[in-house]
């Protein structure tokens, strides 16, 4: 069965990304977003690291996001009063931070120029699989068959749970994430992002190219709260919060005393996908954070779901059937994606410390550090990954 028409559920990151690459292999993929529109407000600023731009060549997306994209040049990690300047990678193009909003934009942008459908308000319920295709029946009443059917919808996935229903889901990671603009002006050079770790908790920073500082925090919290509910929550309390726990941290608490209450973006609990255990089942798969959501200490979240959406465009290309192509694509993902999140696991261990993982800081320091002026050993196969396009894919062992 040669694969001619996909559906594409999700309309993130991922799901537009999946389209553009499935039109350049000759497949026809409409895109089926539950939101009513594109977001507005949700999520914060987000990396793309060099591999996660060299992936959007492949669907001609690069140049338009680095455009919106603000590069960072330099990092710096912070430790008390420490500053150590990170070495970085030789010959490899730096790291972008964009907010979520504007690529989502750009994104939608590119397939629309391509001639991709988004359809909105398409919340999947459930699948029909026949010998001749796939149907989606969504919540609005509405059908759409196709030959395969892709899940880009998240960690919260309805397509994952079709696929497995026993699947477990995503794992909290002990982290509360916000972000805002401060009026204090860090003194460092434009382009630097400095990973900072206060007395109680774990923040980074950034000049603004227009003026101000960005910052993010994240704030160790015991339970996981929806992004409804950490809404609800008046910003100035948040703000509160914040400043305590960053009151003896230079520059954090500058930075949050002059940060406005009222435009402090609340990103809410922070998620990471244990190893999923099935990423395909007949004509359906996943890619993106349905698959493999790394928490955001990897700085790799959106590039691994980038590089997803062009793999499993190729192997859909290449490949007779869905079976195989899936099996493929698998081959080809699945080792990377989970070496890259046990990586920012451990990072994580040390942004939200238990008791005992606080009395043992002052010995875990120094190994992190040690890890991290190493860049070639522990960044080079992340981030000179390049997918090339026009190479086939094989059913083999290790595809290609």
């Amino acid at each position: 069965m040669t694969v001619t028409t996909a559906i594409v559920i999700g309309g993130g990151i991922a799901g537009p990304v999946t389209a553009l690459a499935l039109r350049r292999a000759g497949i026809s993929a409409t895109v089926h977003e539950a939101y009513p529109g594109t977001t507005d407000g949700v999520g914060g600023t987000l990396a793309l690291a060099p591999n996660g731009l060299a992936a959007l060549r492949a669907v001609d997306a690069d140049r338009a996001v680095a455009a919106i994209a603000t590069p960072i040049h330099r990092t710096v990690l912070a430790i008390g009063r420490r500053r150590i300047p990170l070495p970085g990678l030789e010959g490899v193009p730096p790291l972008h931070v964009v907010h979520r909003n504007d690529l989502h934009r750009v994104l939608h942008e590119r397939a629309a120029a391509e001639g991709v459908v988004v359809e909105h308000g398409r919340r999947l319920v459930d699948v029909r699989e026949t010998e001749s295709g796939i149907t989606a029946r969504f919540a609005d009443g509405g059908t759409a068959t196709a030959d395969v059917l892709i899940g880009a919808d998240g960690v919260r996935s309805t397509v994952r749970t079709l696929i497995d229903p026993d699947d477990p889901g995503p794992r909290f990671t002990g982290l509360l994430g916000f972000e805002a603009v401060a009026r204090h002006e860090v003194d460092v050079e434009p382009g630097t992002m400095t990973f900072t770790f206060g007395r109680r908790g774990y923040y980074l920073y950034w000049p603004e190219p227009g003026g101000g500082t960005r910052w993010g925090v994240n704030l160790p919290q015991e339970r996981p709260m929806s992004l409804a509910e950490a809404r609800a929550v008046p910003p100035a309390d948040w703000m509160r919060t914040l400043r305590a726990a960053h009151a003896d941290d230079e520059p954090g608490r500058d930075l949050m005393l002059t940060s406005d209450p009222d435009e402090l973006q609340v990103v809410g609990s922070l998620h990471i996908m244990p190893s999923v255990r099935r990423w395909h089942r007949g004509r359906m798969v996943l890619v993106g954070d349905a698959a493999h959501a790394p928490s955001n200490s990897s700085g790799q979240g959106a590039s691994l779901a980038i590089e997803s959406a062009v793999q499993v465009a190729r192997c859909l290309r290449d490949l007779p059937d869905a079976r195989s192509a899936f099996t493929a694509y698998e081959r080809l993902r699945r080792e990377r994606v989970e070496r890259i999140a046990a990586r920012a696991g451990r990072i994580n261990q040390a942004k939200a410390p238990g008791r005992v993982a606080r009395a043992l800081m002052p010995l875990l320091m120094p190994l992190l550090v040690k890890t991290a002026m190493k860049p070639e050993k522990t960044l080079g196969p992340e981030q000179r990954y390049v997918i090339d396009w026009d190479a086939p894919v094989t059913a083999g062992p290790t595809g290609r």
